[in-house]
């Protein structure tokens, strides 16, 4: 049985290439979901990779991924949050509700920008936390679940 990796990805992420190039590159959404396509492909994993600026339709795709890890399926949760990180107590509940093994990403390191950015309600929830290694991040994330 194939397993498969859910990478989500929060508010403004679709801006990629075009919001703050000195902060999240100039990489857009679409090169993000390339590259994990190709990391999912080489790890042997199916991939579900949605973006949304609305808090409801990703606890909906985390509640997906929810019964996927139930039935044994699921391989982990990629968690690109964006701004929801600092603010979300909803998707918090979402990923311990569901018990979908969870990793926090971020393109940028969130603790070298303002003060808000460096809490996180996803943190306590994680299995781990990858932030500051850019795009790649996502390529380096889905290598680890697969590990998982």
């Amino acid at each position: 049985m194939t397993k498969t990796v859910f990478v989500l990805n929060g508010p403004n992420l679709n801006l990629l290439g075009t919001r703050e190039p000195a902060v999240y590159g100039a990489q857009t959404l679409a090169d993000v979901q390339s590259l994990c396509e190709q990391t999912a492909v080489q790890n042997g994993l199916n991939l579900r990779f949605h973006q949304s600026n609305h808090e409801g339709q990703l606890i909906d795709w985390i509640h997906e991924a929810g019964r996927l890890h139930a039935k044994g399926e699921l391989a982990g949760l990629v968690f690109n949050a964006g701004a929801y990180t600092h603010t979300s107590v909803a998707l918090m509940d979402a990923v311990k509700g569901t018990g979908v093994p969870m990793l926090e990403l971020h393109i940028s390191n969130v603790h070298a920008r303002e003060a808000f950015r460096h809490h996180s309600y996803l943190s306590p929830v994680a299995r781990a936390v990858v932030c500051g290694l850019g795009v790649p991040g996502y390529a380096l994330a889905i290598n680890a679940v697969a590990q998982w």
